[in-house]
């Protein structure tokens, strides 16, 4: 019991002991939570007593950030100021010496009106910038007098060796060059050039323009193009460069022989020496466009790389006087008086034209060069038209030629030869002539080669119709128009005009060949058969009744009668030789042909007639005076026929 009481005291005690101490803790807490409050207030007042040292530290720190600012800006102002003056010192030294240098002070003067454009204290009125946009003026004055004199310096006449020298191989003269008067007397001149360029494929042959301008000079006069342009001077650029290049393209091609000759001018000239210049024409032509205008192009385009219009326009410029004049002389060939002769230079001008067409639209494009496209289109349509024309003149002029060349012995008439080597000439031309056709009528079929050679053909064989007239012996009229006719049989069956005319056309005037030779038969040997028949000899009873003339033989006809018809035969045969061996059948194949025609009726019908009436004069004196000829003599002597002896070789 007394443990239990002892127990209960100690933790009252305990507790006791505990309440003290939190009450002491409490003490504690406030006197700290007091002195903590005492803290904040002193605080409060050190603010408000510290405030107005801060605004001033702020406002001593902004003032130094603007004085920094101001600073940098004045240093950036002086700098430009400095590189101002140092741009001031390049420009008024000039650009000769160092054009590089010369263009990065005109760049530099522009950052400069820029920079000071932009500045709030300064206006583009103020003295800096009026001064540097001055001293711009300047400076691009010199560039315009620096790109003069560069492009003049280093812009010289080609001359002809060295063009020549850029054209293909097969192309480059063996001996003097073309234009340096040529060779006057040097017939199909331009139909050799035609022949040599379809020999060779022409599309493959490779031309490689000459260098005007050395390459290391054109950056730098791209360079001074781009500040004069975007200073605004281009009109002066484009009058430099026209003025300076368009003399130098006119002097290149004078000296290759080039001359601007006018209708009258063309007029004037004899035909090979004509002939000759437009031969030359045709390599002026193909060398100024594939060469010389190839170049310029090359180099426009780099010297103003970047101005696509203005190069445009300044190579229209620069070769205007050049293009106009190789087209005057192919517009006064073209508008000249038509003739036969000049069909097939019309169609080399037409070829070369249509050879450098795709180069014309290359080298020519925009809108500035339209003109002169348009004038080489026109110069093309208008050969074109003067070509076809032309052949209407040839074909009426075929059919009224009226030349009084005589051809004695019915051979092949002069015209006759000249139509048809006209016409083999016509196709070589023949896929110019494609085009040619095409260009005009929008059809360019072989049907209208054909239909023009056709009535080539047809006005040829009605002139030779007429001219056959003129012939006093029948015989003699259907020999000549045989030989004629079979001279152009032969000649189309031999050239490309076979395919376009056609067997049908080659049968046709096969037999018409053969129905002359049927006729010369029949107007020259009717009379001497007639002398070989029985017609007249014998009675109409069949008797053999004697009459005055003398004795009848067994064959019933009168010896004088006989007699008379073996002399007749003579005279007559001997007649017919003298006269036909001066006659003339030129080809071989026809001769033998002909001559054979005539053997196979007169040997028969002589063999015939001696045989019967042989006897008859064969016991009288003098036979031979009668029967001259065996049939064998007969055969020799024909084949001395349309030889085209001389009278004095019949004699001898």
């Amino acid at each position: 019991m007394g443990m239990a009481v002892a127990s209960d005291d100690l933790l009252s005690e305990k507790a006791a002991a505990m309440r003290a101490s939190l009450e002491r803790s409490q003490a504690i807490t406030d006197d700290v939570v007091s002195i903590l409050g005492s803290f904040d207030h002193r605080l409060s007042a050190l603010e408000t007593a510290m405030r107005p040292t801060q605004i001033r530290t702020h406002s001593i720190r902004k003032a130094h950030e603007n004085i920094d600012r101001t600073l940098k800006s004045a240093e950036a102002i002086l700098a430009h100021f400095d590189q101002y003056y140092q741009a001031e010192a390049k420009i008024v030294k000039g650009p000769h010496e160092d054009v590089k240098n010369y263009l990065e002070a005109i760049d530099q003067l522009r950052r400069n009106i820029r920079f000071f454009g932009n500045k709030k204290g300064f206006k583009n009125d103020d003295g800096v910038v009026i001064r540097a946009n001055n001293l711009i003026s300047e400076a691009i004055s010199k560039l315009e007098d620096e790109f003069k004199r560069l492009l003049s310096s280093y812009s010289k006449p080609v001359e002809p060796e060295r063009l020549f020298g850029s054209l293909p191989n097969s192309m480059r003269p063996s001996s003097a060059s073309p234009g340096r008067d040529g060779d006057p007397n040097g017939k199909n001149h331009s139909s050799n050039v035609h022949y040599e360029l379809h020999k060779n494929n022409v599309d493959a042959l490779i031309y490689t323009p000459p260098i005007l301008i050395p390459p290391r000079i054109l950056p730098l006069l791209n360079n001074l193009t781009q500040q004069m342009v975007q200073a605004g001077h281009q009109q002066q650029l484009l009058k430099t460069y026209r003025d300076t290049r368009s003399k130098v393209l006119e002097e290149s091609l004078q000296k290759l022989g080039v001359e601007k000759l006018s209708k009258d001018d063309v007029q004037k000239l004899q035909w090979e020496v004509l002939e000759a210049k437009i031969g030359n024409w045709i390599h002026f032509m193909r060398i100024a466009v594939k060469l010389l205008f190839a170049a310029e192009r090359k180099v426009c385009d780099q010297i103003f790389e970047g101005f696509d219009s203005l190069s445009d326009q300044c190579f229209a410029e620069v070769t205007t006087n050049s293009i106009s004049m190789l087209l005057s002389f192919g517009e006064a060939i073209a508008k000249s008086k038509r003739s036969p002769e000049k069909l097939f230079v019309l169609l080399d001008m037409y070829e070369i034209l249509q050879e450098i067409h795709a180069e014309i639209e290359i080298l020519f494009k925009g809108r500035a060069c339209t003109k002169i496209r348009e004038a080489v289109m026109g110069l093309t349509k208008q050969l074109a038209q003067t070509a076809q024309e032309t052949f209407g003149d040839f074909e009426e002029a075929v059919e009224k030629d009226a030349t009084k060349t005589a051809v004695t012995d019915g051979t092949v008439h002069p015209l006759t030869s000249y139509v048809i080597n006209y016409v083999k000439f016509l196709f070589d031309y023949r896929s110019t002539l494609h085009q040619l056709f095409q260009g005009i009528e929008g059809e360019g079929d072989s049907s209208q080669l054909a239909s023009v050679t056709m009535r080539i053909l047809q006005a040829l064989q009605t002139n030779l119709d007429g001219k056959s007239k003129q012939y006093r012996d029948p015989a003699l009229t259907h020999l000549f128009l045989m030989n004629n006719i079979h001279y152009i049989v032969r000649s189309v069956r031999r050239s490309e005009a076979k395919d376009l005319l056609g067997d049908d056309w080659i049968q046709r005037h096969r037999k018409i060949v053969q129905q002359h030779a049927n006729q010369y038969k029949r107007n020259a040997w009717a009379k001497i058969l007639q002398s070989l028949s029985i017609q007249g000899l014998i009675s109409s009873s069949g008797g053999g009744s004697s009459n005055a003339g003398g004795d009848a033989g067994s064959s019933g006809a009168s010896r004088t009668m006989v007699k008379d018809r073996f002399k007749t035969f003579n005279t007559m045969f001997e007649e017919l030789h003298q006269k036909q061996s001066q006659w003339t059948v030129p080809d071989a194949e026809l001769r033998e042909s002909l001559i054979l025609a005539v053997a196979e009726v007169l040997l028969p019908a002589y063999r015939s007639f001696v045989k019967r009436f042989g006897p008859l004069v064969e016991n009288v004196k003098s036979t031979q005076r009668y029967i001259k000829y065996t049939a064998e003599d007969l055969e020799r002597i024909l084949g001395e026929f349309f030889e085209g002896k001389s009278m004095n070789d019949n004699k001898r």
